[in-house]
Order: C-alpha cells, then structure tokens, then sequence
C-alpha cells in the first residue's frame, strides 16, 4: 500500500509538472511592464521543422530583387548591335523551351537572366567558330576546394574537348598542394616562394590567385600530362608563363629528351609566357640567375579547340575576385584569351549562424564586375553552391544555410543579368549530399566531391551547356 501512495504521489507531481509547464507556455509576453519568456517543451523539434521547411520554402519562394530589364536590354543593344525585335524573339523562344523542359527530374537548366538571353552568346560564338579562331577555345574555371585536384573540371574538359576538339590540361601553377592526388598532371618544383592571395595584399593577382617567386640562384619546374584521359598524355603547346624578369636563362628539356634548349629570357614587368610548338608529354624548366624573377605556372595546350584551366585555390569565397589586378589581368588575357568564366564559390561562406547572405551578394557583385572590366570580353556563368549536410539529432541533412545562400546567389545572377546554373538542384536538392556519400561519390565530411561525384556534375553541367548551345542554334535560325 505504501508502494502505491509513492507512485501515486510521482505521477501527481509529474501531472503538476506538465500543468506548470503548460501554464508557463502561455503565459503573457509581458506582465505589469516586465517581459516574461515562454517555456517551450518543444522547440528543438519546432526549430527543426521549421529549418527544414525553410529549405522548400526558399527554392519555391518568387524573385524578391528589382531587375532594371530596360536598362539591361539597351546596354545589350548598344554593346553587341542586336535590336531589339531580335531580343523580343528571343525572350519568346526562351519562354517556350522553359515551359517545355524535360520531364527528367534530375536536368536542371542554366537560367539565363541576361537581356534577350544573350549572356553566354560570345562562348557560343567562339564554339561555332573555333575552326578560323586560329587559337583555341579558352574557359577558365575558377572555384574553391570543390574542384581542388581537378575534381569536376577534369571531366568537364573531357567532354568539351571530346565534342569540340583540343587537348592538353591547360594552365598548372608552379607548385599546389593538390599536385600529390592531381591525376590530370604530375608537376613538381624547387627553389620557389608561394604566395597566396588569400593572405597576402602585397602583390598584384590574376586568376590563379597564386604568385611564385623564384629564392635560390636555380629553380626547377617539372611538369607531365596524366593518363586519366587520352587527350591529356600530349599538347602541340608546352608554355612557361611568368610576370617579372631582369636577366634569367630559361634551359628546356622537353618530352625527357638528352637535348637542352636554352633562351635568355628578355626582361619585362608583365605578365608573359614562351611557348614551343610541337608534341610534348613533358618538359623539364630550369631556371638560371633568377634574381628578381616571378612567374605564374606552366601551360599544356591546345592549339584549337578548347582549352580549360582549373583556378581552384582552397579556401577562397571568391569575395577576393574583386582585388584582381587589371593591368595583370589584361595581360593575362591577351595571352590566355578567355571565352567564358565559370564562377563556383560558397562552400566557405555556408555557416549554421547564417540566413541571409545578402551581404554576401553584394561583395560578389563588385567581384563579378571586377572580372569582368579585367576581362571584358568573356562570358560570365554564374554556379550556385552545392550540398552540404550537417550532422542534427544522430543524422546528416542538408544546411538549411546552403539554400539561404543558393537564394542569394540566384538573385545576385538576376541583378546583373548572368546566366545562372543550380548545381544544389543537379545534385538533386535535398539531402543530396547524403547520397553522393553513401554511393561513395563524395567524402565523409559531407561537404567535398570525390572525382565520381565530381564525373556526376560534370555530365549535368555539359548538358545544360548544349541544351542551352541548341537554344542559342534554334535563335539563330530563326533570327535569319
């Protein structure tokens, strides 16, 4: 009977418990002047849903930017002569094909949000007239550990070259701490001083966002195409491209031949590069009397075709892009003339802390704009951030940060009028990354590709580059 009294009187205090809690749920926000907080039993459970409903709230949810479209549209007039009945065209055209896309669930688009749909017209320009070019096709891929080690873009330059011809694995920085698991290209090098842009503001950067400067009376560079494609084993094109000489001899020993070349090289304040055609699978760099010498990395072309280098530098958020030095810039571009840019950043500006990423955006835009006075005659395309899970209550999900931030971006690509691809949607939205990582597409930090991954966006973002490349085709014609 005793035992009965004891468990009576803890189920009466658990009773009174709950009615205290209750009570103290809805209780007044303020009482006689004084704020009072609620008891909330549930609000973890609550925090939660509401994240989650965050992440199809945010990818469902209208345009909230102004877009000043007529201003847009008259730039796009005046800049590359189309009129305006052309552009009504397109726009219709464009309606049309976005109506009818394809029911497979897993292709996503490239949203083009430029007057008349027009942002990547000189990349398709260039592809259509690649024959009488006389030089290659170049893309510059720029982004952040994402595709270090030529994740992702080793397959995208696969395809590109293997529809459109070309070879070789393009630029290659003088040293990186991805050159020990790079498969595309083994390179190695001595008697360098790296400096990154990332911590350094003392120097003048272009893409790579890297500077090496040579620290020893001789520095070598070694540098060998990789087997993962065919196309990377050979290049007619083997460069050595650098910014700052007084009196340095540059001796070549190419494709492991006993032979030297040796070239003084002349001196200059800009960026530069000596090339030697021929039908290289490696070159031996070594450099003599190096006082004062800076160079930017070496280069296995194409001389046709398309070209891709992979910018890739751990870390960044591509905020930086906005200190890009024009005089360098230009320079670059004159002997690395770029056809389109593909911007992939966010992965280190995704934080559990943050929602709104509109701050974010605006440093983008002044980065984007800088890219483009540095290279105004490239196209800009534009690439959302990826998955990436957190760990919550024993399982991984996707950031509810990632799609806040996905949101940002797409508006930012609206604002300036760029063309814009999801890769959060091609991986297949939420909690892709989960998958990618239990089909050992990606590695166990829930955040970073493994090269099958990397193959996966690869073939989706090719894709929706020749669906929009039929797009462009089919307006022309109909343009005629």
């Amino acid at each position: 009977m005793k035992d009965d009294n004891g468990l009576m009187r803890v189920m009466y205090l658990l009773l009174l418990t709950l009615a205290v809690c209750i009570g103290l749920y809805f209780i007044p926000a303020k009482f006689l002047g004084i704020k009072l907080k609620r008891v909330d039993l549930i609000s973890d459970l609550r925090n939660k849903v509401s994240a989650l409903d965050s992440i199809n709230s945010n990818l469902i949810a209208g345009d909230t930017l102004k877009v000043d479209s007529v201003a847009l549209r008259d730039s796009l007039i005046r800049s590359q002569g189309i009129d305006s009945a052309s552009l009504a065209l397109r726009d219709s055209l464009y309606k049309e094909l976005m109506a009818n896309q394809s029911a497979d669930s897993n292709f996503v688009r490239i949203e083009d949000f430029s007057a008349g749909h027009t942002g990547l017209r000189r990349f398709f320009e260039a592809l259509k007239n690649r024959e009488t070019l006389n030089r290659p096709v170049y893309v510059a891929y720029l982004g952040d550990s994402f595709i270090e080690g030529d994740i992702l873009v080793s397959d995208f330059r696969h395809y590109m070259q293997d529809k459109f011809g070309g070879c070789g694995v393009g630029f290659v920085p003088i040293t990186s701490i991805s050159s020990q698991f790079r498969p595309t290209v083994s390179q190695t090098g001595s008697g360098w001083k790296a400096w990154s842009m990332l911590r350094d503001r003392g120097h003048a950067y272009t893409l790579s966002g890297m500077l090496f400067d040579a620290t020893s009376p001789v520095a070598t560079v070694t540098t060998r195409g990789g087997n993962r494609y065919p196309e990377l084993r050979r290049a007619p094109l083997m460069k050595f491209i650098y910014e700052r000489n007084t009196a340095t001899e540059l001796r070549m020993t190419l494709n492991g031949s006993k032979d030297t070349l040796t070239e003084v090289l002349p001196p200059t304040t800009e960026v530069t590069q000596i090339e030697k055609r021929g039908n290289y699978s490696s070159a031996f760099f070594k450099l003599i009397n190096t006082t004062g010498f800076r160079a930017l990395g070496v280069a296995m072309d194409a001389d046709k075709g398309v070209v891709v280098d992979n910018y890739s530098l751990r870390g960044n958020s591509g905020i930086i892009l906005q200190r890009l030095n024009t005089k360098d810039c230009q320079a670059l571009n004159r002997i690395r003339p770029y056809d389109l840019i593909i911007l992939q950043y966010g992965l280190n500006v995704t934080s559990d802390s943050l929602m709104h990423y509109g701050w974010y955006a605006e440093k983008m835009m002044k980065a984007i704009n800088q890219v483009r006075v540095c290279f105004p005659k490239a196209d800009v395309l534009l690439l959302g951030v990826s998955d990436r899970s957190r760990m919550n209550e024993g399982t991984f999900e996707t950031m509810p940060a990632v799609v806040a931030l996905l949101r940002a971006q797409r508006n930012l690509a609206q604002t300036m009028g760029l063309p814009f691809w999801n890769v959060f949607g091609a991986m297949g939205g939420t909690n892709s990354m989960v998958r990618y990582v239990n089909l050992n597409w990606a590695s166990k930090d829930y955040t970073h590709l493994g090269f099958r991954g990397g193959k996966e966006i690869a073939t989706s973002l090719f894709r929706a580059l020749m669906e929009e490349k039929n797009f462009y085709d089919e307006a022309d014609k109909m343009g005629n």
